[in-house]
């Protein structure tokens, strides 16, 4: 049986939000982020990161520039006791690169990754701090979890009624991981 797996969103839910991020030296781990993801991990729950990166569209950073920021990432996650099955990244824009299947709320990244690992996309969680973050889950059977980190604190208003509005990612796995949480 394929696994239920946390997809989260990695700018503003796990780190800092800092616009169009191309340094790793200036990634930040969000308070509750590592804590809330070794939860999951600990729980059985792999942990997989699904993050929008328009500015390499924009001509901001590179892909190179990407991936050494998502390094810098895994690698302070790994110290806190957190390991990431997967990180997977959209790096276009549909004003710079016409549209495609894999910006969120497209599902093209999370269909990938369960394809990838062997994930069940309907028994899944999703979290972000924006809806389109979690929009998916809506599509694909999921849970959607916004957190009011990053701009969550300016969309928790607009959040529909099926979506669990949660102060950070520990918040997020205590509401999960309890009994009779979700």
């Amino acid at each position: 049986m394929p696994d239920a797996a946390v997809f989260v969103d990695r700018d503003g839910t796990v780190i800092r939000e800092a616009e169009y991020l191309s340094d790793p030296r200036d990634v930040v781990l969000l308070p509750g982020a590592a804590a809330g993801l070794r939860a999951f991990r600990e729980a059985g729950f792999p942990v997989v990161i699904v993050t929008n990166q328009s500015g390499i569209a924009r001509g901001y950073y590179t892909e190179a520039d990407y991936h050494a920021v998502q390094a810098e990432v895994e690698r302070r996650l790994a110290e806190a006791g957190v390991d990431v099955v997967g990180a997977y990244h959209c790096p276009h824009h549909p004003d710079f690169t016409g549209p495609c299947r894999c910006r969120k709320p497209a599902p093209g990244l999370f269909e990938d990754a369960a394809a990838e690992h062997h994930l069940d996309l309907s028994r899944s969680i999703f979290i972000g701090d924006r809806l389109r973050d979690i929009e998916p889950a809506r599509a694909l059977g999921g849970t959607p979890i916004l957190v009011r980190t990053g701009y969550g604190g300016e969309e928790a208003g607009a959040a529909p009624a099926d979506v669990r509005v949660v102060a950070d990612l520990e918040a997020a796995a205590r509401w999960v991981l309890e009994p009779g949480g979700r």
